[in-house]
């Protein structure tokens, strides 16, 4: 009876982990079939590289309305993989909410916002001289976390947001399973609760709102475990014969980063409750910072050799360093780290009339070490991305639609 009972469990529990993985045969099939002999080698080892792909097809209807189908390729939201910048995304878009709830004061995202010091030890402070461009306001820091994936205005939007704030807002838009618990910067966990006083100063200096320092008092549920990796150097550069620990690190599976940018690029296709607080005149306008590339920004300027068209778009382009065709345009965001590589991308091609998305994360970590800078980023991440996003893009090529697309409202002007 015992032994008839636990293999029943084990039966139930095989199949609770096995339905996790979102697969679609017509997607595996398709990219099985298209894929070229590195791409092969990577999807012949999902536990290896620990891929995930969501394709979106959009489809519109005689008024232009659009509707979304997914398809998964081993998606799983309870597998860890570190979101480094894509943090970012829902970070930039709280601290727009935030703003608008300022407009009274007469604050907009061109206001000066400077940060101050905490108590001493509690936190690290730099200087705005540091920043690409050294304007301190919410829209330079915005438009640099995209464009570029500045860390340092991500801290900054960190500071205004607060972390309590941040993550409160992801639960009530049903995000339960992300979480935000820090800056990208070397501080304890007690010290990434804390954050500095922000003040806002019109033209004239005087003060039109002032933020104290605030510690965060959000609850976040850590029950879970996740260990990644054979060995890591830890913060002395010392080789630690261990897993690394992410449990307490920042995370957000990607069904979840897909449906925050969906969310973002066509608000009524999402429930209420997942929609971001943005007024629509400020839409576009982060449609262009999220799609713009470094060399067409004027303020700030960028070094356009270190910051080169494809630095941010790793669908089609970040392999080789590609060029990006003026017609096709990517609505997006990436982020890199610790051998993960991860975007989310609405991209659009004006001259085709055609328009998908396309949400992906790999680990490219062979000798299992983290922290040791021996990534294959170059000769298996970016070349995923290449090649998928290529895979989809000649699908999308040849689909019949019964409407074409009226793309015109994402035909921005850049500065």
């Amino acid at each position: 009876m015992k032994y008839n009972l636990t293999f029943g469990l084990l039966i139930m529990i095989s199949t609770r982990m096995e339905a996790q993985v979102k697969n679609s045969p017509w997607l595996q099939q398709l990219v099985k079939k298209e894929a070229g002999p590195v791409l092969r080698e990577l999807l012949a080892k999902p536990d290896s590289f620990q891929y995930q792909l969501i394709y979106t097809r959009i489809t519109r209807d005689k008024k232009n309305r659009p509707s979304f189908e997914h398809f998964y390729l081993n998606v799983d939201r309870d597998r860890y993989f570190n979101p480094a910048s894509m943090v970012k995304l829902p970070t930039a878009l709280v601290a727009m909410e935030k703003l608008a709830g300022l407009a009274q004061k007469g604050i907009d995202r061109n206001t000066p916002m400077l940060t101050d010091s905490a108590a001493e030890g509690q936190v690290q402070v730099w200087t705005d001289s540091s920043l690409p461009g050294g304007r301190p306001t919410i829209g330079n820091y915005v438009k640099q976390v995209f464009v570029v994936s500045d860390n340092d205005s991500y801290n900054r939007l960190y500071e205004f947001t607060g972390q309590e704030l941040l993550n409160r807002r992801l639960q009530e838009m049903g995000y339960a399973d992300a979480r935000i618990t820090r800056r990208f910067m070397r501080l304890t966990e007690d010290q990434n609760r804390v954050t500095n006083p922000v003040r806002f100063a019109g033209p004239d200096d005087r003060m039109l709102y002032s933020q104290p320092m605030a510690e965060s008092r959000f609850t976040f549920d850590f029950s879970r475990q996740w260990l990644v990796g054979q060995a890591h150097y830890d913060r002395d550069d010392k080789l630690v014969q261990e897993p690394m620990d992410f449990t307490r690190h920042n995370f957000i599976p990607l069904e979840d980063l897909q449906q925050m940018m969906q969310s973002l690029l066509f608000p009524r296709s999402v429930p209420a409750t997942k929609r971001w607080q943005v007024p629509d005149a400020g839409l576009p306008w982060l449609w262009q910072v999220m799609s713009e590339l470094p060399f067409e920004s004027r303020y700030p300027r960028y070094d356009t050799s270190e910051f080169f068209p494809s630095y941010t778009k790793f669908f089609f382009f970040r392999d080789g360093k590609r060029a990006v065709p003026a017609g096709l345009r990517s609505f997006s965001k990436a982020g890199w780290s610790y051998g993960f590589l991860t975007e989310v991308a609405y991209i659009i091609d004006t001259v085709q009339g055609v328009e998908f998305m396309l949400s992906g994360t790999i680990y490219v970590n062979p000798d299992g070490v983290l922290n040791d800078d021996k990534y294959e980023y170059e000769n298996r991440g970016y070349p995923f991305f290449r090649e998928t996003g290529e895979i989809i893009y000649r699908y999308e090529l040849g689909r019949k639609r019964k409407y074409r697309p009226d793309l015109s409202e994402f035909i921005l002007t850049y500065d």
